[in-house]
Order: structure tokens, then sequence, then C-alpha cells
């Protein structure tokens, strides 16, 4: 006999549940500098990984190439980030202008203020075990089974 608790509700709704209460947090942190939260997710890999290929940006986000062009039009509009020629003809290259850099610098004192609020709200231990079991079902859902996995 299995006493281990079993799931109960959906899986997707409950992380929806709590992906738009962080959010709408973030949100309200960051758009003080004029940002979405996505946006400044962006900036922040761009910063991480300049110079860096869409189709890698895209990949280390997790987003499809069509999803990441269309994000990274208001920040080239805004002059934040510059889409140029890459190592050859066929490539681009995605880097942060000066003013994208002062800009993301500015979010991050925002989302910093964000993650703290979050940090006092849920506790510290809270918020390590939950990334602790994000990080844990990321890894386990961006791998294909293994031969026999597959139940």
């Amino acid at each position: 006999m299995n006493d281990a608790p079993k799931p109960r509700g959906c899986t997707n709704l409950k992380l929806r549940q709590v992906t738009r209460l962080v959010t709408q947090r973030y949100d309200a942190e960051v758009a003080k500098a004029g940002l979405k939260t996505t946006q400044y997710s962006l900036l922040s890999h761009v910063l991480a990984m300049e110079p860096v290929r869409p189709g890698e940006l895209a990949q280390a986000m997790r987003m499809d190439a069509s999803t990441l062009t269309r994000n990274l039009r208001p920040l080239q509009d805004a002059g934040w980030v510059e889409v140029a020629a890459g190592d050859d003809a066929r490539s681009r290259s995605v880097q942060l202008t000066e003013s994208g850099r002062a800009k993301r610098q500015e979010a991050q004192r925002h989302w910093r203020i964000a993650q703290q609020a979050l940090n006092e709200r849920l506790g510290v231990a809270h918020v390590a075990a939950l990334h602790a079991l994000l990080d844990d079902t990321v890894r386990l859902l961006g791998t294909d089974p293994e031969p026999g996995e597959q139940g």
C-alpha cells in the first residue's frame, strides 16, 4: 500500500494561479522602470550572453524564434537592443546598447525589490524550496524520456 500523497486538482491550473500572482507583483515593481518583466528578462539574457545569435537566445529563453522577434522589436524601437549582422552574411547578432544597459540596471533595482518582498512574504526557506522544485521540474520536463520510461 502506497501512503504517498496523491496530487489533487489540475497541475496546470495551480501553476497558472501561482504564476499570475507572482507575475503581478514583479510586473508592478518593474513597471516603475518602464518595462514589463518579460522585457527585463530579455534584456538580462542578452546582457549575459552577448553578443548572441537570435536562435541561441530563443533557445536559452525557451521560446520560439517568432516570439523572440516580436519581443525584441519594442526593445529595438526604444534603442535598448541592437540586432546587427553576425559573423557571416546569413547570421544576426543581438546585443544591448548603452541605454539598454542603463535601462536594465534601473529595472534590476526594481526586480530586487520585488524579489525581496516575495522572500519576506513567503519566507526565504519556502522560496528556496520552491526554486529547487521548479529547477528539478524544468530539468525533468526538458529532457526526452529514456526508453522504457514512457509508462
